[in-house]
């Protein structure tokens, strides 16, 4: 087994504008996200400087910040408030693929693929500094910010999350997702919820920012939304598969009333976890899932593929604003 996970300081001080980035509107309006605020969401900001696609991407909660991985081995850190990139680091020896912030602003945590045991799921619990990690050897592994402290052995690709307050863990393989005691997981989960039949592999899993919902996308393309406290299967939405190298990611909406994903040919999906129904999508031209994130607390969702897009509503298509200055 071997897993490299790199604990790295981002300075911020010599920060420069970004190339190929630039605002496209400046309204800023109080509005709670509706069926029809995010079918109106479209491609506000870009930045089309990256040289491979981007891997993996992350916001701080407490900031304005945001951090992505990409193929072209570069870690690039955001302002979003400013629509700024202001700082690239080059990890050319190592590569990266997964990054996460820390719950320090100028600290990520990222994996290199370039080692046996390929990192495929990076999960920081940010309130007691610790974060666990899902390699292709089988294995998760439990950290501090120094040092491994714990491990577990699986049946499969794992994929994990801690919940937002670090009280429990889970990791979904085989058709099922375990849910472990962060306090004694040594003692195995205490509880095993069903996917209903799907056995395909595990990509990613999520808990909702209040932590009574979890989703987990699977490679055949399916996304499954789950109660977090009773394992109640919720909804399933379908989209088309992704190939054995790609992640089908997927993300909340920050009060958990919707669930964006991305999909096997590239496209986005947004759907009500209320109703179940699809309430919006979006295509595109690219063949690969694009990485997908939420905003914390805010109307913006953020896709990387071959360039960085920040999704915003549009309100000329909303019909309460139209006509407003």
């Amino acid at each position: 087994m071997a897993v490299l996970i790199w604990v790295f300081p981002v300075s911020v001080f010599a920060s420069s504008p970004v190339k190929g980035g630039q605002p496209e509107r400046e309204d800023k309006v109080s509005l709670e996200l509706t069926e029809e605020i995010l079918q109106s969401m479209e491609v506000g900001m870009a930045f089309r400087d990256y040289n491979g696609r981007i891997s993996s991407m992350d916001f701080h909660k407490t900031s304005s910040y945001l951090v992505t991985a990409s193929d072209d081995e570069s870690i690039r850190l955001y302002d979003v408030a400013s629509a700024t990139c202001l700082k690239t680091i080059n990890s050319k020896k190592y590569g990266v693929d997964l990054v996460s912030f820390t719950s320090h602003p100028t600290t990520v945590i990222y994996s290199s693929k370039e080692w046996l045991g390929w990192v495929v799921s990076l999960s920081l619990c940010s309130r007691k500094d610790c974060f666990i990690s899902g390699s292709l050897d089988r294995t998760v592994l439990l950290w501090d910010q120094r040092a491994e402290n714990g491990l577990l052995r699986v049946q499969g690709r794992p994929a994990a999350a801690y919940d937002d307050q670090g009280l429990v863990f889970a990791i979904a393989f085989g058709g099922y997702i375990r849910m472990f005691d962060a306090r004694k997981y040594e003692k195995g989960p205490f509880d095993i919820f069903s996917l209903g039949g799907d056995m395909s592999e595990a990509n990613v899993v999520k808990f909702s920012n209040d932590g009574r919902l979890m989703l987990l996308t699977t490679s055949n393309g399916h996304i499954h939304v789950l109660d977090s406290f009773r394992g109640t299967l919720l909804s399933t939405y379908n989209v088309k598969p992704v190939s054995s190298n790609s992640t089908l990611e997927a993300s909340f909406s920050p009060e958990g009333m919707f669930v964006i994903s991305g999909s096997g040919d590239g496209s986005v999906y947004a759907w009500s976890v209320r109703s179940g129904k699809e309430v919006a999508s979006w295509m595109s031209t690219e063949a690969e899932p694009p990485v997908i994130k939420w905003a914390p607390g805010s109307l913006m969702f953020v896709t990387g593929s071959s360039e960085l897009s920040f999704w915003i509503p549009d309100l000329s298509k909303l019909a309460a604003y139209v006509g407003r200055k």
